[in-house]
């Protein structure tokens, strides 16, 4: 779909950051009047999207929104600004169509989307299914909730090309039009509830509007063996269907899919099956890895890709920063950056990928968190907790029944304590179960920071 320009004389944009920016200077390149604002004070904005918009010459204003945001024809939302925001809100008592950064990029791309949501695994998945393509040689951008906001890429697209996009809930609040070619749908688990009124159930309607205008030339793939998500499929869905799951029962559901048999990932489609990889050659550990490995798979399959093309990448695949990232070994005791592990069941596949003991470091901002969801693999693989941040008091006072626990001053002290709890053979772990942003800007400076403290040890 290719945005009317003619059509908007004037758009708002709101939120200063990565999104935001991308998309005032895609509307400024095609001759759109923007003017972004951001409720943050100048001094809080990141000086390199400030120098950003002055080169491009985006008019801007920061402190308040003030009136002029709603002199607008169209209003495009960053994913941090939430729903009920006071700016968001009178825009549409104004009459001002509000939308979201992929919403405006979708309407300026002219390649297939595979849009990848989910609550854990999405950037493990986009990444895997970028390095397939690319290997493949199709023309593909990675983008999205990953790094580079989609608007930055979005018209660079020729019609062969694939946007491979990571969408997060936030994202997809405000689309209107959007229809990812592919639609993947990895998993679902209560996460960022707080700004959808602490209702599981508004989450998971975010979640789903990612296929939501879908027809029967497109595909959703989703995960089979997710309770959550086989509950909310909507009956009049139009997607094509395809599946993944650990057990064969899937091929009775759908047409299209991929299942484990044993260790071998096989591939199926109508009568036939095809054996893609043994999982055991897998670089990528654990089995939550074993479903985005399937997913990846389903999506290479439907684009047309060759199974050489997509089994020498699954074996050649090192994972993501941040994303159980091994980081080193010393004495024995090897370390792992979880850093992107920001909610509890983030955490609940991380301890099932390993099998020896682990020292865990848990905490930071609480999302509200339910510990009891990992309460048993805490018993299983875990000897000792180190608790930091805001929400060490909450973890220590769940956990100091069940497991040796010690509460840290910071990051440093965590290591060092982590590591003084830890014998040869055994783990060091930072997988937090919370946001970063009680002691940091983002997951990524936390697991940075983390990796800086481990290397000087």
């Amino acid at each position: 779909m290719q945005f009317e320009i003619n059509k908007y004389k004037k758009v708002s944009v709101i939120g200063a950051a990565r999104s935001g920016v991308a998309a005032s200077k895609l509307l400024k390149k095609n001759g759109v009047e923007v003017l972004l604002s951001d409720i943050n004070a100048k001094e809080k904005i990141d000086p390199f999207f400030i120098n950003e918009l002055n080169e491009f010459g985006i008019k801007s204003e920061y402190g308040a929104h003030s009136e002029e945001v709603l002199k607008s024809d169209l209003m495009v939302v960053s994913p941090g600004v939430p729903q009920n925001s006071s700016v968001i809100t009178r825009a549409k008592e104004n009459g001002i169509e509000v939308v979201s950064e992929i919403e405006l990029a979708y309407r300026f791309c002219k390649g297939k989307i595979v849009a990848i949501t989910g609550t854990n695994g999405k950037t493990t998945t986009t990444t895997l299914i970028g390095e397939i393509c690319s290997n493949a040689g199709l023309e593909t951008q990675v983008c999205g909730n990953i790094g580079t906001a989609f608007c930055d890429v979005a018209d660079k697209l020729s019609p062969r090309g694939i946007a491979v996009v990571e969408v997060s809930s936030f994202q997809l609040d405000n689309i209107k039009f959007f229809k990812p070619l592919i639609a993947l749908l990895l998993n679902i688990t209560p996460d960022h509830l707080d700004r959808y009124n602490h209702s599981i159930e508004e989450y998971v309607e975010s979640k789903n509007r990612v296929y939501k205008n879908q027809d029967k030339e497109d595909y959703l793939v989703y995960n089979f063996d997710d309770l959550v998500i086989k509950k909310s499929l909507k009956h009049n869905i139009e997607s094509s269907l395809a599946a993944f799951s650990l057990q064969n029962g899937v091929k009775k559901e759908v047409e299209k899919g991929a299942y484990l048999d044993n260790y071998e990932l096989l591939y199926f489609y109508c009568q036939s099956e095809e054996n893609i990889i043994d999982t055991q050659n897998l670089i990528i550990k654990g089995q939550h890895n074993v479903y985005n490995s399937m997913a990846s798979v389903i999506t290479a399959k439907l684009l047309g890709i060759e199974k050489s093309v997509i089994q020498k990448t699954l074996e050649n695949f090192k994972g993501v920063e941040h994303r159980l990232e091994y980081v080193r070994e010393l004495n024995g005791i090897k370390y792992y950056n979880d850093s992107k592990a920001t909610n509890v069941n983030s955490v609940w596949y991380a301890l099932r990928g390993f099998n020896v003991p682990i020292v865990l470091i848990l905490g930071g901002r609480d999302k509200g968190n339910d510990y009891r969801e990992i309460e048993a693999e805490v018993k299983k693989y875990v000897k000792h907790i180190i608790a930091v941040g805001e929400s060490k008091k909450k973890i220590y006072d769940f956990f100091k029944r069940i497991i040796p626990i010690t509460m840290a001053d910071d990051m440093e002290d965590a290591v060092y304590k982590a590591t003084g709890a830890s014998s040869k053979n055994e783990i060091v772990l930072l997988s937090p179960a919370c946001s970063s942003f009680d002691m940091y800007d983002n997951y990524e400076h936390r697991g940075r920071e983390f990796k800086r403290i481990v290397n000087s040890l």
